[in-house]
């Protein structure tokens, strides 16, 4: 293994630990079958909800877009925080499925994930997919500009504008953002 592998799979391992205690952690993974061996994994994709509070915004350049900000004070916002998929998968679209299937067990209005700006394979494959840039983040440590990128989720109509109806059913409930009860 090269020191440029041990480096992101450090990093991987440091992020993981970290996202795995947030409230609302979920993990979508993919698995490889070859005849005769046991099952692989080939890559997985995980996230949580963004907390009402808004703190995922945090260091946002700029104003953020209205609709974003209302999404996520009505807990309808998923943040995908890493997608990793083997390089042999790469080219057969199991990033972009795991991505879309994490969302979609999710029932978020939005999905919302952070890009470093210089990641360009990684920026370039989200646009492909849909997502949309909505600004700039500053996170410190360090001068690191990350991209908000956005993906809508379920129709957005006039009767509908977050993608939902507003109903029981679809709210989500005001302890999911992990706020003390009375703090609110």
């Amino acid at each position: 293994m090269s020191g440029e592998e041990y480096r992101s799979r450090e990093g991987f391992l440091r992020r993981f630990a970290v996202d795995v205690r947030r409230p609302g952690f979920d993990m979508t993974a993919a698995e490889a079958t070859v005849p005769g061996e046991a099952a692989v994994l080939v890559g997985c994709a995980f996230g949580f909800p963004v907390r009402r509070d808004g703190t995922w915004w945090r260091g946002f350049l700029g104003a953020l877009p209205q609709r974003v900000e209302q999404l996520t004070a009505s807990g309808h916002v998923f943040a995908i925080t890493e997608v990793v998929v083997h390089p042999h998968e790469r080219d057969r679209g199991l990033a972009r499925h795991l991505q879309e299937r994490l969302l979609a067990d999710h029932q978020a209005s939005l999905g919302a994930t952070l890009v470093d700006q210089t990641d360009h394979v990684v920026y370039d494959a989200f646009r492909s997919w849909g997502w949309q840039d909505i600004g700039g983040i500053r996170r410190l440590p360090g001068p690191v500009l990350l991209r908000a990128l956005v993906l809508r989720l379920g129709e957005w109509t006039p009767s509908k504008p977050d993608g939902l109806a507003h109903n029981p059913e679809t709210e989500r409930p005001r302890e999911a953002d992990g706020l003390d009860p009375g703090m609110r």
